[in-house]
C-alpha cells in the first residue's frame, strides 16, 4: 500500500492511500507522520487501518491520473549514502583519476570499508516532488541524476516506508577534489523524492525492488538503465545504523541508499531534459531539468 499527497479542491495538500489500481482514498490526517503516529497511538497497523478504510468505502473518491500529485512528505532532512554499488565505485574512480583508472583511490577503500560514506544531501526547502523542476548548477559542465531507493525513517531509525529519490550530482566538481562534495551534491532543487511512500509492512523483501531510469531530450530517450536493490554492497539496516550513530535524526528523515545506474561518462544533463525514475511498486518520479538564470539566482 502506498501513501501520496495531492492538491485538493481547496488547493491544499491532501494525504491519501493509493490502491494497486491507482484509486485514491483520502486519509483523515494532516500528513504522513501524523498518520503513522496516530496508528502507533492506537496500537494499530497502518496497513490494517487503510484496508479497513477501503472496505468501508464502496467507491474511491478519484483516480491518481485525475489529480496533481505533490511531494509525499516534507522530509526535515535528506541524507545519502555513496559508493554502495560497484557501478558507483567505478564511476567515482573515473572522476577522481580523470579516466586513468590506474591506481586505487579512496573510493575503493570506502567501498570495502566497514564504515559507509554518508553525507548530508538536502533540507525540506531544497527538496522537490513529482513534476517539479530539478536544477542544474551553473558552474558545472558534467551533471547527472542518481536514481536511488529512499528509506523513510523515524527518529529512532525505524524504517516506516520506501520512496524514490533523485540525488542530482556534479561529477566534475566531485572529481576535482573530494572536499568539494557538498557543492557537488547540494544546491537549490538538487534533490527530488516521490511520488509515493510504500509502507514498510507492505514490503516482504526490499532487495527485490527494481530501479529504472530514463532520461528524455526533446521527448526522445537518450539514456535508459535499470538495476536491482539486491546489487547493493551493503545492507540497508547498516546504512541506517551509521546514520543514527551518535546523531540526532528526526521523524520523516529520508536516507537515499546510493545508485547503481550511471549514464555514460560522456553524458551530461541539459536544460529542458526530463528525468524519470521508476520503482514499479512505488511509481514514477518525473522531473524536468532546468538551468536557472545565474544572474537571477545570485540576486535572490
Amino acid at each position: 500500500m502506498r501513501i501520496i499527497r495531492y492538491i485538493n479542491e481547496r488547493n491544499q495538500k491532501q494525504l491519501a492511500a493509493l490502491s494497486k489500481s491507482d484509486e485514491i482514498y483520502d486519509l483523515p490526517f494532516e500528513d504522513f507522520l501524523s498518520f503513522i503516529n496516530g496508528m502507533k497511538r492506537e496500537n494499530q497497523s497502518p496497513l490494517e487501518f487503510i484496508n479497513k478504510l477501503i472496505n468501508q468505502k464502496s467507491e474511491p473518491k478519484r483516480n491518481m491520473k485525475d489529480v496533481t500529485v505533490t511531494i509525499p512528505i516534507d522530509a526535515p532532512e535528506v541524507w545519502a549514502a555513496g559508493v554502495t554499488y560497484e557501478k558507483s565505485k567505478e564511476a567515482r574512480n573515473y572522476e577522481a583519476t580523470q579516466g586513468k583508472l590506474d591506481s586505487q583511490t579512496f573510493y575503493d577503500k570506502v567501498y570495502d570499508a566497514e564504515r559507509p560514506e554518508i553525507f548530508f544531501k538536502s533540507t525540506a526547502a531544497r527538496t522537490v516532488g513529482p513534476n517539479d523542476p530539478v536544477n542544474l548548477r551553473s558552474d558545472s559542465n558534467w551533471q547527472i541524476p542518481e536514481p536511488e531507493l529512499g528509506l523513510v525513517i523515524d527518529k529512532s531509525g525505524e524504517v516506516i516506508g520506501y520512496t524514490i529519490g533523485n540525488d542530482m550530482s556534479c561529477r566534475d566538481i566531485e572529481g576535482e577534489n573530494p572536499l568539494y562534495l557538498p557543492q557537488a551534491k547540494m544546491w537549490k532543487n538538487s534533490c527530488s523524492i516521490g511520488p509515493a511512500i510504500l509502507l514498510e509492512e507492505a514490503v516482504t523483501d526490499p532487495y527485490e525492488l527494481k530501479i529504472i531510469c530514463r532520461i528524455y531530450r526533446n521527448e526522445h530517450i537518450v539514456f535508459e538503465g535499470e538495476a536491482q536493490v539486491s546489487q547493493l554492497k551493503r545492507k540497508l539496516d547498516q546504512l541506517v545504523d551509521y546514520l543514527i550513530l551518535d546523531n540526532q535524526v528526526f521523524d520523516g528523515t529520508v536516507l537515499l541508499t546510493g545508485t547503481c545506474i550511471v549514464p555514460p561518462n560522456e553524458f551530461t544533463l541539459k536544460d529542458n531534459d526530463r528525468v524519470e525514475i521508476e520503482i514499479p511498486r512505488i511509481g514514477v518520479l518525473s522531473n524536468p531539468v532546468k538551468l536557472p538564470n545565474p544572474i537571477l539566482t545570485k540576486a535572490n
